[in-house]
């Protein structure tokens, strides 16, 4: 039986959560999570916004701080011209900027999508879905494949990712409602990613 109103949520490979909103509350218990950056701030991108993300467990190195913060133009001048308010949920997605920002941190020794999204999901929480190896294996069929240029590959995995967020629109959007009640700010965004990580690893047990 779901709680109040919370619509389920139906993953790919017909994998149903009949009460998303507990799944969620669950995690949430957890010590680790990934906050929003500064508001104030929405197109700067530096030193802070790593250390968070590596508070969330994204353990970037310093050495690996120090290679993207030499990308740090690059990474400001495409999150400029990203709307703070950018979302997966809108019909119109800023996919051309999105992968501009993406392709910033292509060749960083050791850098690659999870580490990437977990370091701008906080700077666009309703836009950028956190591609660790958890999602990415939820997301395989939309891999374009280690031959497709980096920013590339990380857009089409967002795509696939935003269209399993538009099928499941209504519970998604009834569990923020239920959450924000509760005093919890998530977004459609990382609340499909924490559905994503208990079916996908419920399911490996």
């Amino acid at each position: 039986m779901t709680t109040s109103s919370v619509r389920p949520v139906v993953l790919r490979n017909g994998i149903g959560i009949e009460d998303p909103l507990q799944v969620v509350l669950g995690f949430l218990k957890a010590p680790r999570r990934f906050d929003v950056s500064d508001p104030a701030q929405p197109a700067s991108f530096g030193e802070p916004d790593l250390r968070l993300a590596n508070r969330g467990g994204a353990r970037i190195s310093a050495a690996q701080i120090a290679a993207i913060l030499e990308r740090r133009r690059a990474i400001e001048g495409a999150l400029l011209s990203i709307p703070p308010g950018a979302s997966l949920t809108r019909a119109r997605v800023p996919w051309a900027p999105l992968g501009q920002l993406f392709d910033a941190f292509a060749g960083i020794s050791g850098v690659g999508f999870a580490k990437m999204t977990k370091s701008l999901h906080g700077k666009r929480p309703a836009l950028i879905p956190i591609l660790d190896s958890v999602v990415q294996r939820h997301l395989a069929a939309d891999d374009l494949g280690a031959q497709a240029p980096f920013g590339e590959r990380a857009v089409g995995l967002t795509r696939g990712y935003k269209r399993d967020l538009d099928r499941n629109r209504s519970g998604l959007g009834t569990t923020r409602r239920e959450l924000a009640s509760r005093g919890h700010d998530l977004t459609e965004v990382r609340i499909l990613d924490l559905l994503i990580w208990s079916a996908e690893v419920v399911g490996l047990r």
